[in-house]
């Protein structure tokens, strides 16, 4: 697989290579050792997730509290939509930036995002299914909600999408600002020695 770092840092690209004969093809996915290798970390796998959106579909953007945070496996296993990895770590020389990855069944392309750092997925198609391998499990009270129409952030949907369709609750989320304002986002040193010391 090939491996390349956003301009987020800490967040990563992940483009299998298939092998493809007359069955179909065949690609290792996930393999932890050459994510290591490749990000200076391990990945500890603590729980799976699988959405399904219909197209227009906006889900995020989400962030955990950190210590511990949580760490995103995210592929698509049907379908294509576009993962948004938003820097909202206090102190980061990108904090407010964001970068973005087309994942979709065709290249099978993965995104590993680091802790403290926001997530939006947006669904280019019906039935866009997301796969996402997650390092701790899910914790209602730690899970926060950051409105992906901040213009401040000026997250890009395909205007052919038309108006996002957004849940309540993320119709009802914190601007960047806000959230800035009330003390409730991750700081960038404290998560770099989270990272250094392997996430523990």
């Amino acid at each position: 697989m090939q491996i390349r770092e956003l301009s987020i840092s800490d967040a990563w690209e992940i483009t299998p290579v298939p092998w493809r004969d007359d069955r179909g093809l065949f690609l290792e996915s996930f393999r932890h050792d050459t994510l290591e290798a490749a990000t200076g970390r391990p990945f500890v796998l603590k729980q799976g997730n699988t959405s399904v959106s219909r197209r227009g579909v906006v889900r995020g953007i989400h962030f955990a509290d950190t210590p511990p945070g949580q760490a995103k496996y995210v592929s698509v296993a049907h379908g294509a939509g576009i993962d948004f990895i938003v820097d909202i770590r206090v102190g980061s020389p990108t904090f407010g930036q964001w970068d973005s990855v087309l994942l979709d069944s065709e290249t099978r392309r993965s995104v590993l995002i680091s802790e403290g750092l926001g997530h939006a997925f947006a669904a280019l198609t019906d039935d866009a299914t997301l796969s996402y391998l997650v390092s701790s499990t899910y914790n209602p009270a730690a899970e926060h909600d950051l409105t992906p129409l901040d213009p401040e952030i000026g997250l890009v949907f395909p205007s052919e999408l038309g108006e996002p369709v957004l849940s309540a609750k993320d119709l009802a989320a914190p601007t960047l600002a806000q959230l800035l304002e009330a003390g409730g986002l991750p700081d960038y040193a404290e998560l770099r020695a989270f990272y250094a010391a392997g996430g523990s």
